[in-house]
C-alpha cells in the first residue's frame, strides 16, 4: 500500500496516500484492532452536520475567517452527498471512551477535503475543532445522531405497525376465538381485540419516544472540555443550536447545564430503556404471530402467515414464521444492547462518562433494528395473514371454560363439574349444560354465545 508521511504532536507517521484523515486517525486505526466494526454511518453523518452547524456558528460570531468557515461548510457538504466517503472514517467502536478519535478523524477528514475542495489552508484542532472538544462534541453527537434517527426511522416504523394494526383489527373483527391465558384455555375474545392490545403497546411506545424527544434534542455543546466553556464563545452555544435545527429541522437546544450531559449519559440510558420496552412490546406481538400460526396441522392453527421461503433443507413444503422469528432475534438484540448502554452510562467519573462510542453504536443499533422490525412486521406478517375460521371455530364451541358465563346462575362450584365433565367427554360445553342443568337449550344458547361474551 503507498503511503504519505502525516505528522502530529507525537511525531511521525505512514498514513494510507489516498486517506483523506491524517496522524491521529492512523494511531487510532493502529491502536485499536477491537472489532473491527467502525462507527455506524448515521453517527458519523450527525457529526458532520454537527461540524458544520458549529462552522456556521463560528462565522456568525467572527470566530472563523470567511474562507475557512465556508470551507469547511463545503467539505461537510460534499461528505454528506457522497456515502462512499465514509471510508475514510474507519476508526473501529471500541477506542478511547470519550470518542475523541473519531473526532478527530472527522477534523482530519474535513480539514483535509476543505483544503483540497477550496485551496484555503484548513487546520483540524485550529479550525474545524473551534471552540469545541471530543468531550462535548460526541456527547452532542450521540443526541443528534439519536435524535434524527428516532424522528425520521423509528417513529414513522411505529406509527405504520400502529396504522397496519389497526386496519387488520378492523378486518378481522367478524371473528372470534379461545382466548388463552398461561397457554390454556380461557373466555373468548374476538381477533380485533386482540390485535387491538398489540395497537395499544405499540402507541405506548410512541407515546414514551415522543415525550423523550425534548431531552434527546438537548446539547452539551458549548461546554468544551469539562463543562466550563472554556475557548469557547459565550453565544457558541446558542449559535451552534440555531445553526443545527436549520440543518436538520429538528428543534435543538443547548443544555442548561453542560456539566451533565458531558459527565452522564442519563438520556441515552433513558432513550436505551423505552427501545428495550419496545423491544418487549415487538417481542411478544412476534410470539403471539409465531403461536396463532403454529402447525398447520398440529399445532393451533388460526391463522396462516404470507409463505415467504421454504422452510426447511430437508422437510419439502414446510413453511416457517421468519418473519416474526426475525424480529425476535432484532428485539433481544436491542435488550442485550441495553445492558451494555446502562453499563456504559455508569462510566461517567467525575467530569466525563468515558464510554460514549460503545453508547452510541449501540443507541443506534437498537433504532435501526427496531425501526426495520416494526416495518416487517407490519408488511410481511400483520398485513397479509389471513384467518383459519374452520379451527377457530371447532375450538371455541368446544371450550368449557365457557361455562364461566353459568356462574351467576348456578354458582363456581356446579360450573366447575360441567367443565369437568365436557372436557372429559371432549363434548360442547352446550350438550353437557344441557343435561346437567335445568337451563332451557334457548337460554344456553344465549348465555354461551361465544361472540356475546367478548363484551359486557
Amino acid at each position: 500500500m503507498n503511503t504519505r508521511i502525516e505528522k502530529d504532536s507525537m511525531g511521525e507517521l505512514h498514513v494510507p496516500e489516498d486517506a483523506l484523515y491524517g496522524a491521529q486517525t492512523q494511531r487510532a486505526v493502529d491502536n485499536f484492532p477491537v472489532s473491527g466494526k467502525a462507527m455506524p454511518m448515521g453517527f458519523i453523518q450527525a457529526l458532520i452536520q454537527v461540524k458544520k452547524a458549529a462552522a456556521q456558528a463560528n462565522l456568525e460570531l467572527a470566530t472563523l475567517e470567511q474562507p475557512v468557515g465556508d470551507a469547511i461548510c463545503s467539505a461537510c457538504d460534499q461528505l454528506l452527498a457522497d456515502p462512499a466517503l465514509m471510508r475514510h472514517f474507519p476508526v473501529d467502536i471500541f477506542q478511547t471512551g470519550s470518542g475523541t478519535s473519531t473526532n478527530m478523524n472527522a477534523n482530519e477528514v474535513i480539514a483535509r477535503l476543505a483544503t483540497q475542495l477550496t485551496g484555503t489552508e484548513v487546520h483540524p484542532n485550529d479550525h474545524v475543532n473551534y471552540g469545541q472538544s471530543s468531550n462535548d462534541i460526541i456527547p452532542t453527537t450521540i443526541h443528534v445522531s439519536a435524535a434524527i434517527a428516532v424522528k425520521e426511522s423509528l417513529l414513522p416504523a411505529a406509527s405504520h405497525l400502529y396504522t397496519v394494526i389497526n386496519q387488520k383489527a378492523q378486518a378481522v373483527g367478524d371473528y372470534c376465538k379461545t382466548g388463552r391465558t398461561h397457554l390454556m384455555d380461557a373466555m373468548p375474545v374476538r381477533m380485533d381485540q386482540s390485535l387491538s392490545g398489540w395497537q395499544a403497546q405499540i402507541a405506548q411506545q410512541i407515546k414514551s419516544l415522543s415525550a423523550l424527544q425534548p431531552a434527546i434534542q438537548t446539547l452539551a455543546l458549548g461546554g468544551t472540555a469539562v463543562g466550563t466553556g472554556v475557548n469557547a464563545h459565550p453565544e457558541f452555544a446558542n449559535c451552534f443550536n440555531q445553526a443545527l435545527t436549520r440543518l436538520t429541522n429538528i428543534a435543538f437546544q443547548p443544555a442548561d447545564n453542560f456539566f451533565a450531559l458531558i459527565a452522564s449519559q442519563d438520556t441515552a440510558v433513558s432513550l436505551s430503556g423505552i427501545l428495550k420496552s419496545y423491544a418487549v412490546t415487538i417481542m411478544k406481538i412476534a410470539n403471539d404471530l409465531r403461536w396463532m400460526n403454529s402447525g398447520p396441522l398440529a399445532g393451533l392453527g388460526e391463522i396462516s402467515l404470507p409463505a415467504l421461503q421454504p422452510g426447511s433443507s430437508i422437510m419439502p413444503g414446510k413453511v416457517n414464521p421468519v418473519i416474526p422469528e426475525a424480529a425476535a432475534m432484532a428485539a433481544a438484540q436491542v435488550m442485550g444492547n441495553d445492558y451494555a448502554i446502562t453499563v456504559g452510562g455508569q462510566s461517567g467519573n467525575f467530569e466525563l462518562n468515558v464510554m460514549l462510542p460503545v453508547i452510541a453504536s449501540n443507541l443506534l443499533d437498537s433504532i435501526t433494528l427496531l425501526s426495520n422490525s416494526s416495518t416487517l412486521l407490519a408488511d410481511k406478517a400483520i398485513k397479509g395473514f389471513t384467518v383459519n375460521q374452520d379451527n377457530l371455530e371447532k375450538a371455541l364451541h368446544k371450550n368449557p371454560i365457557l361455562v364461566t358465563a353459568l356462574n351467576p346462575i348456578i354458582g363456581y362450584n356446579r360450573a366447575a363439574d360441567i367443565a369437568k365433565a365436557a372436557y372429559k367427554s371432549q363434548r360442547p360445553i352446550l350438550d353437557v349444560a344441557l343435561e346437567m342443568t335445568d337451563i332451557p337449550e334457548s337460554e344456553l344458547k344465549v348465555l354461551l354465545d361465544p361472540r356475546k361474551l367478548t363484551s359486557n
